[in-house]
């Protein structure tokens, strides 16, 4: 498997929202391996010849009214994208890749399996799993039909629930979502998952502000509770940057407007906010303290 091209479909916005993830991704991803990688950018496109076009007006391809990103039912054209051979690994591009690559794509996979995805019995977590591609042409409906079918990513879903034995479970830090408890040491990949409190938002929420646009995440924007992690994405930022990665190199047409279900009520996960609101408002309040007394030091310093 090490000879082989190590395919790797990211959902992205189609408007250039996610410049800064897709850049820290694609380094983070090449920065730890030695093996070929080949990238797609999953992007909804006018293109009727793309497995990602949409066309509401004339119901056509994708229906995306009901998700929660511009990408959330792409994972399933995975394996058909992939001529059903081989394997392929799907991520979200809000993740950042701290160990080889390899690893994941080379993970054993039971014969029952389709998918290597972090969960237990009943649940799956499909935001950085890998499908193999040929076992799972049996499972998945096709292309066409899962983009008619407005309902078809929680039925997709369901269908794992009720079939646990088609998914792999790899460890959990291949999909660390927000930390959960581990040093940066212990994370293999880490998936900064509330849209909320996206490292990437104090970067591309300016740049998009100066060109006149708004990011699709219509939600209430917070402080991460882990400042090594913020830490960690501005670290591979710069790195990138210095590597010759530039969010630019990332820019599509825009597609324009597309349909999505708002976030406006968005409440992120019990990692970055725990059920007990007064502890996450406490730790809100000292983040904040503690960015202007940085700030207001580094004036007087300066």
């Amino acid at each position: 498997m090490n000879s082989e091209v190590i395919k790797i479909f990211v959902g992205c916005d189609p408007n250039n929202c996610d410049l800064e993830q897709m850049m820290v991704l694609d380094y983070s991803i090449r920065k730890h391996t030695q093996h070929q990688v080949e990238i797609v950018w999953m992007q909804l496109s006018h293109d009727p010849q793309s497995p990602w076009y949409t066309n509401p007006q004339a119901d056509e391809g994708w229906h995306t009214e009901k998700w929660a990103t511009p990408f959330s039912g792409f994972r399933w054209a995975v394996a058909e994208s992939s001529n059903f051979e081989g394997r392929s690994i799907y991520m979200d591009a809000d993740v950042i890749v701290l160990c080889d690559i390899a690893e994941l794509w080379s993970h054993p996979m039971h014969d029952d399996a389709i998918v290597i995805a972090k969960g237990g019995k009943s649940t799956a977590r499909l935001c950085t799993c890998v499908w193999d591609c040929e076992k799972a042409k049996q499972y998945l409906p096709s292309l066409k039909a899962i983009q008619a079918d407005p309902n078809s990513h929680k039925q997709l879903m369901q269908l794992l629930k009720d079939k646990p034995e088609l998914v792999q479970p790899y460890q959990d830090s291949y999909n660390n979502i927000d930390g959960e408890g581990l040093t940066i040491e212990q994370i293999k990949i880490l998936h900064y998952s509330d849209m909320g409190t996206q490292f990437s938002h104090k970067y591309a929420l300016p740049r998009l502000e100066a060109a006149g646009q708004k990011h699709w995440f219509d939600g209430k924007i917070m402080p991460h509770p882990r400042q090594d992690l913020v830490e960690l994405f501005d670290q591979y930022y710069q790195e990138a940057l210095d590597h010759g990665f530039k969010p630019e190199n990332y820019l599509v047409e825009p597609f324009g407007a597309f349909q999505k279900a708002t976030q406006v009520n968005y409440q992120g996960n019990k990692v970055t906010r725990p059920e007990d609101d007064g502890n996450w408002f406490s730790r809100s309040i000292k983040y904040l303290k503690s960015t202007f007394k940085e700030k207001k030091k580094f004036t007087l310093d300066d």
